[in-house]
C-alpha cells in the first residue's frame, strides 16, 4: 500500500509539473518552427503498435518496480543543468520549458540524454565538441548520457547545412570511422577529469544495430504513415536544398529526418532516453523525433486535452560555435581542428586555442570549459589591468580544452612541445619523443648518420633546406638567431657531434623564432 501511495504521489506530481509549467521557448524563432505545443496535442495510437511506456516518460500509474526506477533514492536536488547551459551561452532552443523543472526535481529520477554523431570522417572535429560538452554538463549534474554513432544514418548523410549531397562511403571506410568516433566520444566522456562523483552513466551505441533488421515495408507502414510531407518539406534544411533546382535533394536525404526521428523512438522505447540534444541546425531533425514519438505512442483528444499515457520527451539545441566576426570557429588554414591526436597533435590543438583573439576568449572560456563563472569573470577582469600578461586567458583556455579532449597526458605533451619549440630555452631537456611530437607540425627531413656527424653547423642548415645558403646562415648567426636543439649557436666553427643527436635519432634546428627543421637521423 505504501508503494502504491508513493507511486500515486509521484504520478500526480509529474502530471501537475507538466501541465502547469509555463511553456515558453528560449528563442522567438521557436514559435515559428513549432506552431503548436505538440507535446500535448497527440493523435490516437493504432492498436497494432505494441510500445511499452518507460517509467519516466509516462504519467500513467506506476508499478512498484517502475517507481524504483522513476524516483531518485537520494531525494537530493541536482544542479539545474538548463540554468548552467543558459548562463554559459550553451542553450538556444528547447521544445518545452518544463525541462527546466524536470531536470532538477529531486522527486524524479535522472534524465537520459543523447547526442548523435555521424561517421563522415575518422575523427570528430571542434564543431562536434559542443555536443560532447553539453552531454558532459548533463553527466556532471547527475544525468545519464548516450553517444549515438550513426552507423546507419551515416550511409545516407545529413543534409542539414549542406549544399551538396555527401559522397557515399565504402563499408571499410565507414567501419573505420565508426570505430574512431566511438573511441573519441567514450574517451572524452568516460575519462574526462573533474566529473563529480554523482555523475551519471555513459553509453556508446550504434544505430546500425537496430536499423539493419528494419524492413522497408515495415518502416513505411509503422513510421512513414505518420510522416506528413508538408511538415518534412518545411524543414529549413530541405527548403534550402530545393531552392537550388540543379542540385535539389535525393529521396534518401529527404528521409534522413525520419531515420533520425525513429532513432529517438527506438532509444526512448529500448533505452529510456527522453532528451535529444544537437546543434541549432538539428532543430528540424530533433522535433521530427519528438513528434514521431508522440504520434506513435501518445494519445490525446481532439481538443488537445491530455488523455491517458503521454510520452514526456524533450529536444534541446545549442548554438553553433562562431567567432565574434560571425565566421565558424574550428577551422584553421590547414583544415578542420580534429579531436583525434593521430590527425592533429595535442601540441597543435593547444596552439589553436592559445591564439584565440581577446574578443573571443572570455566567451569561449564559458562555452568550452568547465571553469566556474566566477573564475572566468576574474580572468576577464584581469585582462583590463595594466599588469596583465598577454595571453594569460588564452593559456588557461588552451589548457582546459586540451585536458578535456586529450587528457592530462595529452596536455603535458602539448606543454612540453610548446617549451621545446621556444628557441633559447636550453633549460628544457629535449628527448626524441618530444621532438617527434612536433615533427608533424614543422618541416622535417631525413639524413644519414655519416652525412651529419662532424659536418659544419652552417652546412647542416643549408643541406637540411632550412636556409638557402651559407651566407644567409652566417647572417642569421651574427644576429643571434641560430639554435641547435634550442641552444644558441655562437660559433661558425661549430661542428655536429654525437651528443648533438638527441637519443641518436633526431636534431632540432631553429633559424629565428618561427623557422624550424626536424632532422631525422637514419
Amino acid at each position: 500500500m505504501a508503494a502504491a501511495a508513493g507511486a500515486g504521489a509521484i504520478n500526480s506530481g509529474l502530471r501537475s509539473l507538466l501541465l502547469n509549467t509555463t511553456l515558453r521557448p528560449f528563442t522567438s524563432s521557436f514559435l515559428r518552427k513549432l506552431p503548436l505545443p505538440t507535446y500535448l496535442f497527440l493523435p490516437n495510437t493504432p492498436s497494432h503498435h505494441n510500445f511499452s511506456h518507460r517509467p519516466f516518460c509516462s504519467i500513467s500509474s506506476l508499478t512498484t518496480s517502475q517507481e524504483d526506477n522513476f524516483s531518485n533514492p537520494n531525494s537530493k536536488s541536482r544542479p539545474n543543468v538548463l540554468h548552467i547551459l543558459e548562463e554559459r551561452g550553451l542553450l538556444e532552443s528547447v521544445t518545452s520549458d518544463s525541462l527546466r523543472s524536470v531536470c532538477s526535481n529531486p522527486n524524479l529520477g535522472p534524465l537520459k540524454v543523447y547526442c548523435g554523431f555521424d561517421p563522415t570522417a575518422e575523427s570528430l572535429h571542434l564543431g562536434n565538441l559542443l555536443g560532447i560538452i553539453v552531454l558532459s554538463w548533463f553527466l556532471r549534474c547527475g544525468h545519464n548520457a548516450v553517444g549515438l554513432i550513426g552507423g546507419a544514418t551515416g550511409r545516407i548523410g545529413d543534409p542539414s547545412g549542406k549544399s551538396l549531397e555527401r559522397p557515399e562511403l565504402d563499408l571499410v571506410t565507414l567501419e573505420k570511422n565508426i570505430s574512431g568516433i566511438a573511441g573519441i566520444v567514450k574517451k572524452i566522456l568516460v575519462c574526462s577529469p573533474g566529473v563529480c562523483e554523482n555523475a551519471g552513466e555513459v553509453q556508446i551505441l550504434n544505430n546500425y544495430d537496430w536499423w539493419k533488421d528494419v524492413k522497408f515495408l515495415d518502416f513505411l507502414r509503422n513510421v512513414g504513415r505518420y510522416a506528413r510531407v508538408g511538415t518534412m518539406m518545411s524543414k529549413e534544411s530541405v527548403k534550402k536544398r530545393l531552392e537550388n533546382a540543379e542540385q535539389g535533394m535525393s529521396y534518401a536525404e529527404f528521409t534522413y529526418q525520419l531515420l533520425q526521428g525513429y532513432d529517438f523512438v527506438h532509444l526512448y522505447e529500448k533505452e529510456g532516453v527522453n532528451v535529444q540534444i544537437g546543434g541549432s541546425d538539428q532543430w528540424g531533425n530533433i522535433t521530427a523525433g519528438t513528434d514521431l514519438i508522440r504520434r506513435l505512442i501518445g494519445k490525446s483528444s481532439e481538443n488537445g486535452a491530455v488523455v491517458g499515457n503521454v510520452p514526456v520527451v524533450f529536444g534541446l539545441t545549442f548554438p553553433l560555435l562562431l567567432k565574434s566576426d560571425g565566421t565558424k570557429f574550428g577551422k584553421s588554414e590547414d583544415g578542420a581542428i580534429w579531436l583525434s591526436a593521430s590527425l592533429l597533435s595535442p601540441y597543435k590543438f593547444y596552439q589553436y586555442f592559445f591564439t584565440v583573439p581577446d574578443d573571443d576568449v572570455v566567451r569561449f572560456l564559458k562555452i568550452l570549459t568547465f571553469l566556474s563563472i566566477e573564475e572566468i569573470a576574474e580572468l576577464a577582469k584581469d585582462m583590463g589591468k595594466p599588469e596583465y600578461v598577454p595571453n594569460t586567458a588564452q593559456r588557461r583556455l588552451a589548457e582546459e580544452v586540451t585536458r578535456f579532449v586529450h587528457g592530462q597526458e595529452g596536455l603535458e605533451e602539448a606543454l612540453k612541445a610548446t617549451e621545446a619549440l621556444k628557441p633559447g630555452n636550453a633549460a628544457t631537456k629535449l628527448d626524441w619523443k618530444t621532438i617527434e611530437g612536433i615533427a608533424a607540425d614543422v618541416p622535417s627531413c631525413s639524413m644519414n648518420h655519416e652525412q651529419v656527424l662532424n659536418i659544419p653547423i652552417l652546412d647542416l642548415y643549408v643541406s637540411s633546406g632550412l636556409l638557402e645558403s651559407k651566407s644567409a646562415a652566417r647572417r642569421m648567426l651574427k644576429q643571434g638567431g641560430l639554435y641547435l636543439n634550442n641552444a644558441k649557436v655562437d660559433s661558425e666553427s661549430k661542428k655536429i657531434e654525437a651528443d648533438d643527436i638527441v637519443d641518436d635519432k633526431v636534431i632540432l634546428l631553429s633559424a629565428g623564432k618561427k623557422n624550424k627543421m626536424v632532422v631525422r637521423i637514419s
